[in-house]
């Protein structure tokens, strides 16, 4: 169902759809990833990353990943985009409207649950096609245990160095990440909802990657 809006109403599970995160301090995306919609509720998206979907992901022009690079230079050195496919194992993001971030899950092969990875990030825009994000550099890792722990707080201070994140900014984002802990210690949605017992349904195929998976929407809803 399309609104007069042309925004896409809610989503029905099986559905294919882009999560895609623009560049930071740049123009236009430079992330996509076909997903398939598991629901799509008013308080809730959750989408499924199939492994083996070909994907979109920055490189640095010589096609050095960004993490193999030096952290001094690898916001600075020239990037271009490679079309390549998952290789991990598939990750159930999960989403509330508003909220600066989204939770992943991760299993193992044998889907033994594995973790927890909250993605600090812009809360995303909805269009026909998907969702839209930017993110931003710091993560949270939270075990079955419910222990915890934050993930690249050297990539946030250097993102930040290299001009990609104003401090302004950079505090609304160390304040988000203080809010998702919050809700990580009160086990609240989405941790204490069952999540590591989902399993995708089998007749699900892996979405592709369209040709045109940069194209700018032609209606945005908040």
């Amino acid at each position: 169902m399309t609104g007069e809006d042309g925004v896409r109403g809610p989503w029905d599970a099986g559905d294919q759809i882009l999560w895609r995160y623009r560049a930071n301090g740049g123009d236009g995306f430079h992330i996509c990833r076909p997903v398939t919609v598991v629901r799509d509720a008013p308080d809730l998206l959750a989408v499924w990353m199939a492994p083996g979907t070909e994907c979109v992901r920055p490189v640095l022009a010589d096609g050095t990943p960004p993490h193999e690079e030096p952290l001094a230079t690898r916001y600075t050195k020239p990037r271009t985009l490679r079309r390549d496919r998952w290789a991990g194992t598939g990750v159930l993001k999960l989403a509330r409207p508003g909220e600066p971030w989204s939770v992943w899950l991760f299993w193992h092969p044998d889907w033994r649950f594995k973790n927890w990875y909250v993605n600090l990030e812009e809360p995303r825009v909805r269009w026909d096609g998907g969702v839209d994000s930017e993110d931003h550099f710091l993560d949270i890792s939270v075990q079955p245990d419910r222990s915890w722990r934050w993930h690249d707080e050297d990539e946030f201070a250097q993102a930040q160095r290299a001009g990609l994140m104003a401090p302004r900014q950079a505090r609304r984002v160390r304040e988000a990440g203080d809010a998702a802990v919050e809700a990580i210690r009160a086990w609240g949605a989405p941790f204490r909802d069952g999540w590591p017992a989902w399993r995708p349904d089998p007749v699900w195929p892996i979405p592709a990657l369209p040709e045109d998976w940069d194209r700018t929407p032609a209606h945005v809803s908040s």
